[in-house]
């Protein structure tokens, strides 16, 4: 450095000319740069388009026979178990955990709801209480072995679900509620499996509560404190603990609301059914973590939309619908459904890395 340099004039022209040497160095960000800010930012547009693209694709072969009012409210109710399934497993996946045990709680609250009105005698309303708190209860108890215990929640909740399933089978004795009989005697048992018409299109009743646990949940995580503690626990639970974030207390409220919402699932999968099968549904665990998945929410915490979660639902409803009535062999579509999963853990991952 020159004697000018070091100087108070050497020193004035440094702040005249140092604007210029900054601006040299700012480089423009790509649109490719953008896109993944875009998609860290929100994640549920890659599932969203993937799932306008495939409507647009069976449109296009399939033609009015795919764009009828039937055909589109037939995905919705198709989906509605998976999507409400599927938000109390994008919770739990939301705090970087895992509930493999959502179909089984969800088959044992249905089955309780039926036994405590028939084998019983209790009102259906009292019944449906005992179900969800039913479903409260092996939240509960998968939230405090992980948060307390400090239990792995794929160890936790694999447990329980082998332990829910066995239980369901000796508590049912493996015997189906008739539907005829539940017509009869206790018909609030299938009330989401009512329908209602909107125009052309067909709704049931199940259809409607998963658009609204969607649209309550996806309020409750963007624009309150408790949601926004979801988030924190996922992406880094020791930094939330140090702001201050009861870590344990989100993670138990986290797995015993999932448990009510399957519950909720486990009312609606009698409306759909009519009977109360101890059979029907076990395996939703599977095909809630694939909408979970295609619906862009992050497997390792902290990052995705219940939205998201729903278009995922509807991109698996699609394909079983287009696929079907296309004539093409079943395998297909799980063939599809599993290169979209490796897709979309790879986009997470790609995301992950560039983007943050």
């Amino acid at each position: 450095m020159t004697s000018e340099a070091r100087g108070p004039q050497g020193f004035e022209a440094a702040l005249k000319t140092a604007p210029d040497a900054v601006a040299e160095f700012t480089h423009s960000v790509s649109g490719v740069k953008r896109f993944q800010h875009l998609l860290h930012q929100t994640p549920a547009i890659v599932p969203l388009i993937v799932l306008i693209a495939a409507i647009i694709v069976f449109g296009m072969l399939l033609g009015q026979r795919f764009f009828s009012p039937y055909a589109l409210t037939l995905i919705l109710q198709q989906v509605a178990i998976t999507g409400i399934v599927g938000a109390a497993q994008s919770l739990v996946i939301l705090t970087a955990g895992i509930d493999l045990s959502v179909g089984a709680t969800m088959v044992i609250c249905s089955v309780v709801m039926g036994q405590f009105t028939f084998r019983y005698g209790l009102p259906a309303e009292i019944s449906v209480l005992c179900g969800i708190a039913m479903g409260a209860l092996i939240g509960f108890i998968n939230g405090t072995l992980v948060a307390r215990v400090k239990l792995p929640p794929f160890i936790v909740t694999l447990g329980m679900w082998q332990i829910v399933l066995a239980a369901n089978f000796l508590y049912s004795a493996n015997e189906t509620i008739r539907a005829q009989d539940i017509e009869q005697q206790a018909p609030l048992l299938q009330l989401f499996g009512e329908t209602v018409r909107v125009g052309g299109a067909v709704l049931t009743y199940g259809v409607i509560m998963m658009i609204a646990i969607v649209v309550i949940l996806a309020y409750v995580l963007r624009h309150t404190a408790w949601g926004r503690h979801v988030y924190a626990v996922g992406d880094d639970p020791e930094a939330a603990e140090l702001a201050g974030v009861r870590v344990k207390r989100i993670l138990i409220s986290v797995y015993m609301l999932a448990g009510v919402i399957c519950a909720l699932a486990g009312w609606a999968l009698i409306g759909r059914l009519g009977s109360v099968s101890p059979t029907s549904g076990q395996f939703e665990n599977i095909n809630s973590i694939t909408a979970v998945v295609i619906g862009g929410i992050s497997l390792f915490g902290g990052r995705g939309s219940i939205l998201g979660m729903m278009f995922g639902a509807l991109i698996v409803g699609v394909f079983s619908l287009g696929l079907g009535m296309y004539g093409t062999d079943p395998q297909w579509t799980y063939l599809l459904i599993g290169m979209l999963i490796i897709a979309a853990v790879a986009v997470d991952q790609w995301i992950r890395k560039v983007a943050a």
